[in-house]
């Protein structure tokens, strides 16, 4: 294509479609429309690599404010763990008196940079930029041209844009301190990881951070983890697995369980072993997922804000317009959201 900008009708033809296939898919109303998954593939793929942009004005330079936000995420919309997110969000919209608009990529970071052109399309006067789970990406050059926030999201290289993120060290340490005024200063066993991180499974970053919080505490006390069980994955059968391990080799007095599905392994191999929560060994654990009240005896866990991640990020991206500002090229400090425990019924002193 030379230097011409690439248009619909290069992709189109590339693809072997017609424009509007291609504007409807590259709108994000490909789905709705019924067009199959595999012709959608093809026109992203396209698009992307033929460079595609949609004709579009700096948000500076388009007029009047159109009262109205964007919230592009992997998969935050569609999640039930994460759905409060969208309450969050969706409650200081109301109060800030704008419309919110979602778009959803499930992890396609070449729709991911669609949707976000399709939204300054839309004129929104502001995009929030999120993750159910925190990660760290190369932030999409198509955010550089407004205001814009990262919801559980870090930038890779040095940015101007605010990410708002739990704190999982404050959590880790808040896990640890539940442990510590029970009464526990030996025999705490972490489930999930090794106590120094080198094997946190693919996507589980924030792991890094709830470790460093769970040693600070304790350190603090004098006390020292006993042992770390990896988990390659963090789901109920390798909780099960890692614990039923450990009950081979020691007895444990606590279990600190980076994640409440490990949690729920924990409490079935403990149960097999004949050993009762938290009689025998206490669990404490992070997220709170919905199922962790429901548990006998319920789950003492350490809750992941959704509601106060989503609501927090719709305030900064009116609050703080100064640290929008294109061109500046350092990083900004995250803005931390405090992670609350929900103290329930699995831990107790020792015997």
């Amino acid at each position: 294509m030379g230097t011409r900008r690439v248009t619909l009708a290069d992709v189109a033809k590339v693809v072997g479609v017609s424009q509007t296939t291609v504007s409807l898919v590259l709108s994000g109303r490909g789905r709705d429309l019924r067009i199959s998954e595999e012709m959608q593939r093809r026109v992203r793929e396209a698009a992307t690599e033929m460079e595609y942009r949609r004709n579009r004005v700096p948000l500076g330079q388009r007029g009047p404010r159109t009262q109205t936000i964007a919230f592009v995420s992997d998969s935050v919309a569609s999640s039930r763990l994460a759905g409060d997110m969208i309450k969050g969000a969706l409650g200081a919209a109301r109060r800030h008196g704008v419309t919110l608009l979602f778009g959803e990529t499930e992890g396609d970071s070449g729709f991911e940079r669609t949707l976000i052109e399709t939204m300054h399309d839309c004129r929104v006067d502001g995009i929030i930029l999120a993750s159910v789970h925190t990660r760290t990406i190369s932030i999409p050059s198509e955010l550089a041209t407004g205001p814009a926030v990262l919801l559980n999201v870090l930038p890779r290289e040095p940015s101007p844009l605010i990410s708002v993120l739990p704190d999982e060290v404050q959590a880790g340490r808040a896990a640890a301190r539940v442990l510590l005024d029970a009464g526990h200063d030996e025999g705490i066993h972490v489930i999930g990881a090794d106590p120094s991180g080198d094997d946190v499974p693919p996507g589980r970053s924030a792991a890094f951070d709830r470790l460093t919080g769970i040693r600070q505490e304790l350190g603090a006390m004098g006390v020292e983890v006993a042992s770390g069980r990896p988990c390659r994955w963090w789901l109920p059968k390798h909780g099960f697995e890692a614990t039923r391990d450990l009950l081979a080799e020691q007895r444990p007095r606590a279990l600190i369980c980076l994640d409440d599905r490990l949690a729920f392994g924990a409490y079935q191999a403990l149960q097999d072993a004949g050993l009762a929560v938290p009689d025998d060994v206490s669990v404490v654990s992070f997220d709170d997922h919905p199922i962790a009240s429901w548990l006998r005896p319920a789950l003492t866990t350490v809750a992941l804000p959704h509601h106060d991640l989503g609501a927090k990020a719709v305030d900064l991206l009116f609050a703080e317009p100064a640290q929008q500002d294109v061109g500046r090229s350092h990083r900004s400090r995250p803005h931390y959201v405090p992670m609350p425990v929900r103290d329930r019924d699995s831990v107790a002193p020792p015997r």
